[in-house]
């Protein structure tokens, strides 16, 4: 799978599509072309771009995503494909019909591994993990003790040396860069549950019946401190009320292009999102009893 993400958000466009090649046409400059299956994600943040019906049903079609963002440059909507593998209605199947027991297990994996990442994070950003990595260990089956939530109250406050921060979706904080990269990170990872012939709305733990994207939800969350490291890197450099702009988002894009470590072999991230999904099929299929999750070592602490 390609990791291409396309944003569009410095100036107005017109996006449409000529012989599989994705066509930006913008005032005043020449035209820009783009292979279709050279695309994983497109975002749309400029409130004067267009674009025609068959830019929509050639990247889906080509298993992209696509995600349009709101008058703050924040993604509200996206699209993916519908039927991106071949025996998807059989493994649409195998995911209503997963057991409880086997539910709970592997969303207990998912936290154990989230747990930790977060915990090598404030370990190489500030030299202590604040007792994360051992907390890890005591996530039972369903996380029936919350240990995701314990985890959390320490490591916020710890992550941005803050004792009153807490995510907060609609806060106008760093919270808004966590926002952007949860969002792209979830484009990532439902475009791979798709490919895997999965549906992202059949989740393992997240289950609200408004969310259509629960187990990309589930599986981003070994993830997410690549984004939090992101975020925590703006920043320290510029503060809080650093601006959403170009230089922000890319950095936040930068991030999720990055590489993590899957069963001890660097892999992008586009590949460590495939690679989970993939073992989740294996799972559902009883080929195997574990999550294959990335693992994300941020080396030593900046000084």
């Amino acid at each position: 799978m390609t990791d291409r993400i396309l944003e569009i958000s410095d100036h107005p466009a017109y996006l449409s599509v000529s012989n599989g090649l994705l066509v930006i046409a913008q005032d005043g400059r020449d035209d820009q072309t783009v292979p279709l299956a050279d695309l994983a994600v497109v975002v749309v943040s400029h409130p004067q771009v267009k674009y025609t019906h068959a830019v929509l049903a050639g990247l889906t079609a080509a298993g992209a995503s696509f995600v349009t963002c709101d008058a703050r440059h924040l993604p509200v909507g996206m699209l993916l494909p519908i039927d991106a593998h071949y025996v998807q209605t059989e493994r649409f199947a195998l995911q209503a019909q997963a057991p409880l027991p086997m539910r709970k297990r592997l969303w207990q994996e998912i936290v154990r591994a989230k747990v930790r990442a977060q915990g090598r994070l404030l370990a190489a950003l500030h030299g202590s993990d604040q007792g994360l990595i051992a907390l890890a260990a005591d996530v039972k089956s369903g996380d029936t003790a919350n240990v995701e939530a314990q985890a959390s109250r320490r490591y916020w406050p710890a992550l941005f040396a803050d004792q009153a921060f807490r995510r907060d979706r609609e806060a106008e904080d760093q919270n808004r860069l966590l926002n952007y990269g949860y969002a792209i990170l979830r484009a990532i990872v439902s475009r791979a549950i798709c490919a895997a012939g999965l549906h992202p709305s059949l989740g393992l733990h997240h289950h609200n019946r408004y969310n259509p994207f629960c187990l990309a939800d589930d599986l981003m969350e070994p993830l997410r401190p690549v984004v939090d490291k992101a975020v925590w890197d703006l920043i320290r450099a510029a503060g809080a009320a650093v601006e959403m702009d170009r230089r922000t988002k890319t950095a936040l894009l930068e991030a999720v292009t990055g590489r993590v470590r899957v069963e001890g072999e660097s892999r992008t991230l586009f590949d460590a999102a495939s690679i989970a999904a993939s073992s989740l099929v294996a799972v559902l299929h009883k080929e195997a009893k574990h999550l294959i999750l990335p693992e994300v070592d941020y080396g030593s602490a900046k000084t």
